[in-house]
């Protein structure tokens, strides 16, 4: 999910002419524990590098969800993989839910590709950049062999981030 908010973050930055910064930060367990890739999109100057009110957040693991979705903000979106997270918060925000991980896996059989169809889901609900622009940014980060698996992660969340209505 790291190699995804630094995606974003280029999408926006190189190809859609916004302002970005993105931090990330671990667990001390490093692998498989909960960790946190920030990015601030605005098309005004940043003058704080770290995300204080989030208008969206991806979760893809209980953990996640559990330790960091107190810092969304009202009216803000928390968007869910529907496999993973089973104790869904409440809050003054939206969910969308949606089983990426287990998508990945079924129809494209990688789950690797799980963070490039959040991608697509977080594009199309959000807006927040362009499809040109991700797509840019996510076909200048994967090797050429890899080029044609990564397109259909990335437009199968288009497609399913479009049909994605809030569960509350």
């Amino acid at each position: 999910m790291i190699t995804a908010g630094i995606i974003i973050a280029e999408a926006a930055a190189i190809y859609d002419g916004k302002k970005a910064v993105q931090s990330q930060s671990y667990g001390p367990e490093s692998r498989g524990g909960a960790s946190k890739a920030e990015v601030i999109i605005s098309d005004e100057d940043i003058d704080y590098p770290k995300a204080t009110a989030i208008d969206a957040m991806l979760a893809l693991t209980q953990e996640a969800c559990t330790k960091y979705y107190k810092d969304i903000k009202s009216g803000g979106l928390l968007l869910i993989d529907s496999d993973e997270v089973k104790k869904v918060p409440t809050g003054d925000f939206k969910i969308c839910s949606f089983p990426i991980i287990s998508t990945a896996r079924d129809v494209l059989g990688k789950e690797i590709v799980a963070n490039i169809i959040s991608l697509g889901l977080i594009t199309e609900i959000t807006r927040i950049v362009s499809h040109e622009a991700i797509e840019k940014a996510v076909l200048s980060r994967v090797p050429a062999a890899f080029l044609e698996l990564n397109k259909k992660a990335l437009h199968i969340g288009f497609e399913k981030g479009a049909a994605l209505s809030p569960i509350s």
